[in-house]
């Protein structure tokens, strides 16, 4: 075991759990004294702490920014918003305030492939990881998603880091400097944070900040960085592409991944359905050419990729009708997305069950596609009442208190060629212990129907 050399100041970790846990650890590793503090009375990792560290003080209920300023730095966890009071009077005083990434970047010795957006990003960032790996490289995978950041340092030799980043995460870095960075897509989100999309847009935007290359989607203007002419921008998107970008092509009938003009594979081998699996594809592929991985080996990868849990995942098909379980559609854009994408490739009709906590979203932007492809929505949760009031007049709509009663609902609204699609458009903490749940007690329901 490498030694550990003792430093001077105190490093303040503001908020536990995972993230926070790794915090810790990978500060008393590198000899640093801790603190930590956290608003709840019992976070969650709080007995693994005390396992691991004794010597760590810990400081539970409301936060105190005289106590928070005898730190040289405070680690904030990406949970707890910068904006609480204590924590913007540590600021005004000149302590910085980092988080877990900001923590990452100044020990990583290899380039950073960073993945932020509304959605889509665990997709992408699993996929780019899975494209590393088919052409060779020692690739370790995580930040908001599976391993914190922290963690992976321990994993020796690595050649390439690729991330998923969120808003909150974000917040906290100031020296990212990623090999390519991306923002996949943007639509409302987090705005009971936020207040306004404006300050969300602001806070995703600064992934790009001093990146060496950039991408960004077409269909997407407020994914466009603004940046030197000095650093290498692609795009990607579903119309056809000009030299150098990525798109589809129809060339006799047949819709192609496209680089240019070159078509690199059809569309229709794609494992996973609907057209916003075809953006994802051709954002990895834009993300891995940038971080100079070989086609070949990322078509290969993409071919024998199956997806993610609960991010429109094929659950069963029963009388002609396909189930599908998008748990992890906690917007309004990722369940656009993903009835857009379904039902266009389908003969028959969407059922989406929807609600939830809407983080003060607009519902308004689902009217559209609901009154294309759906034949009814079933609705639940605290939200139901506000995203009746955008659905179109014309859609039927029914409610359930349970996802055992929601999915019964569905299946008997469900004629063969029809979706049924868990799509909820909200969080899920009304109902259910998390997203995972959720998902979880729907592919229960599913499996459970005759």
């Amino acid at each position: 075991m490498s030694q550990v050399i003792l430093r001077s100041g105190i490093k303040a970790v503001v908020g536990l759990g995972k993230t926070g846990l790794s915090c810790v650890r990978y500060l008393k590793h590198q000899g640093y004294s801790v603190a930590v503090h956290d608003t709840r009375q019992d976070p969650p990792g709080l007995t693994s702490l005390q396992q691991e560290f004794p010597d760590v003080e810990v400081y539970l209920g409301a936060l105190d920014a005289q106590r928070l300023m005898q730190a040289e730095e405070v680690v904030v966890s990406p949970g707890l918003s910068i904006q609480e009071p204590a924590l913007t009077a540590v600021s005004a005083a000149g302590i910085p305030l980092i988080g877990d990434i900001e923590l990452f970047v100044r020990a990583a010795q290899a380039p950073v492939v960073a993945i932020t957006g509304s959605n889509a990003k665990s997709t992408v960032t699993t996929l780019v990881g899975e494209m590393a790996a088919h052409a060779g490289k020692r690739v370790a995978v995580g930040g908001n998603l599976g391993l914190p950041a922290l963690d992976l340092l321990g994993q020796a030799d690595t050649e390439l880091y690729v991330l998923e980043l969120s808003s909150f995460q974000l917040e906290t870095t100031h020296s990212l400097k990623a090999s390519v960075a991306t923002i996949l897509n943007l639509s409302e989100d987090h705005l009971d944070r936020y207040g306004s999309m404006p300050a969300y847009h602001k806070a995703k935007q600064r992934i790009y900040r001093q990146c060496q290359a950039a991408v960004f989607n077409r269909d997407d203007t407020l994914t466009q960085p603004l940046l030197p002419a000095s650093v290498a921008v692609s795009s990607f998107g579903l119309g056809q592409p000009d030299l150098g970008q990525w798109g589809v092509r129809t060339e006799q009938g047949i819709r192609y991944l496209a680089l240019g003009m070159d078509c690199l594979m059809p569309v229709k081998d794609l494992p996973l359905m609907g057209d916003h699996n075809v953006a994802n594809a051709l954002a990895a592929l834009a993300l891995g050419r940038q971080a100079g991985l070989p086609i070949p080996a990322m078509l290969e990868a993409i071919k024998a990729f199956r997806g993610l849990e609960h991010r429109c995942q094929h659950v069963r098909e029963l009388d002609g009708v396909v189930y599908y379980d998008d748990s992890k559609g906690t917007n309004v854009g990722a369940t656009v997305a993903a009835i857009e994408g379904l039902g266009s490739t389908i003969t028959g009709k969407v059922i989406v069950i929807l609600g939830g906590v809407g983080k003060g979203q607009d519902f308004q932007p689902l009217h559209d596609p609901l009154k294309s492809y759906a034949r009814a929505a079933v609705l639940m949760g605290v939200d139901a009442p506000a995203i009746a009031a955008s659905l179109p007049q014309e859609l039927t709509r029914l409610h359930a208190d349970s996802m055992v009663s929601a999915v019964q609902i569905a299946k008997s609204m469900s004629v063969a060629g029809d979706v049924v699609l868990l799509s909820p458009a909200c969080a899920s903490f009304d109902m259910f212990v998390d997203y995972h749940d959720r998902g979880h007690q729907f592919v229960r329901a599913v499996g459970a129907l005759t």
